[in-house]
C-alpha cells in the first residue's frame, strides 16, 4: 500500500482546529472552525472520493480520539467518509492506547517505522493518514510518505499548529493533480521527489 497523507490547511499552513471552535484548543488556540464555512459540496465530494480509496487508516493518538468520538459513534454510515472509516482497518501510533474501543483498531507500539513499513508492504491501494500533524511530520522526516494531498482553504488563520515546522527536512514535490472548488478550496496531490535543487551563486 502506498502511504498517503491528507491534510486540510489554511493558506498560512495552519491545520489545527479546522472543524469546530472547541475541536483542539491546545496552546491557547482560539480560532477553531475556520474550514467549515468554506467546505462546500465539491470539497465534500472530493474528500469522499479520497476516503473511498483507502484500504486502511493510520492516525496519531489525538486525531484518532477526535475521529472515534465523532465518526465512530455514527449509526448512519451512508456517507462515503463514515462508511469508509467504520468498515476498514484503523491503526494508531500510540504506546499508551491499550484497549481501543472503535472496532477494527490496532495500536502500533514499539518500532513504529518497522510497523509502518510492514503495513506498506501489504497488498492494497492506500494507507491514509488524515490530520495527525505530529505523525505526518514524523513520517515525512522518515521518508515514509508516498503521496501528499492538501486541501488548502482561502483563509489566513494567523495562529495555531502548522503542517510543517519552521525548521525541518526539505523536499522537492511533483504536482500530480490540482483542482479548485467554487468556494476557493484548492485540492492538490503531490509526490515527494527527493531533495530540492537550489540555485548556486554565479
Amino acid at each position: 500500500m502506498k502511504l498517503t497523507t491528507v491534510t486540510n490547511v489554511s493558506v498560512d499552513g495552519v491545520m489545527q482546529g479546522l472543524g469546530g471552535s472547541d475541536e483542539d484548543r491546545r496552546g491557547g488556540f482560539e480560532r477553531g472552525g475556520w474550514a467549515l464555512p468554506l467546505f462546500d459540496e465539491e470539497a465534500e465530494r472530493l474528500l469522499g472520493e479520497v476516503y473511498q480509496r483507502a484500504d486502511a487508516f493510520l492516525f496519531g493518538r489525538q486525531t484518532y480520539e477526535i475521529f472515534a468520538g465523532y465518526w465512530g459513534t455514527m449509526e448512519d454510515l451512508s456517507s462515503p467518509i463514515a462508511g469508509a472509516l467504520n468498515s476498514r482497518p484503523k491503526y494508531v501510533a500510540s504506546s499508551t492506547l491499550t484497549e481501543p474501543e472503535w472496532a477494527d483498531t490496532t495500536a502500533l507500539a514499539g518500532d513504529l517505522a518497522a510497523a509502518i513499513r510492514e503495513l506498506k508492504a501489504k497488498p492494497g491501494g492506500e494507507l491514509q493518514v488524515h490530520g495527525s500533524g505530529d505523525l505526518v511530520r514524523w513520517l515525512f522526516e522518515n521518508q515514509l510518505v508516498d503521496e501528499i494531498i492538501l486541501l488548502t482553504y482561502p483563509v489566513v488563520v494567523g495562529q495555531g499548529t502548522r503542517l510543517f515546522p519552521a525548521a525541518g527536512p526539505d523536499a522537492a514535490l511533483e504536482l500530480v493533480e490540482s483542482r479548485s472548488t467554487p468556494a476557493g478550496v484548492t485540492f492538490q496531490v503531490y509526490r515527494p521527489k527527493g531533495r530540492p535543487q537550489y540555485a548556486t551563486a554565479d
